[in-house]
């Protein structure tokens, strides 16, 4: 059986992860994009993110950290790996990165 990777458990890690591997083109070219237009690194980027973070493979742990920044109030903790789409998971992570201090 083949070995999987070990995914981030958590926005924090992913961007730590996200971080490390980034070219410092990419990481400017992240930095400079306006708060509007992050739409724009969807595609490529968060589909990066969302295959190689297990999101459309289950990484519950790192869906649930998500979910707990989408809905910060939910009663409903443990029910979040179910209620956030991949697409809306690596959006988080996207956002994290862009904000994070480089």
């Amino acid at each position: 059986m083949p070995h999987r990777k070990q995914w981030p458990k958590t926005v924090e890690e992913a961007v730590e992860q996200l971080l490390s591997s980034m070219s410092e083109e990419y990481k400017e070219a992240l930095k400079n994009t306006p708060d509007e237009d992050l739409i724009l690194h969807h595609y490529g980027f968060g589909a990066y993110i969302r295959n190689e973070f297990g999101l459309w493979d289950n990484n519950k742990e790192l869906l649930k950290s998500c979910g707990l920044q989408l809905y910060p109030d939910s009663p409903y903790n443990e029910y979040l790996p179910m209620m956030v789409h991949p697409d809306n998971a690596s959006t988080k992570i996207i956002e994290a990165t862009w904000r994070r201090p480089q």
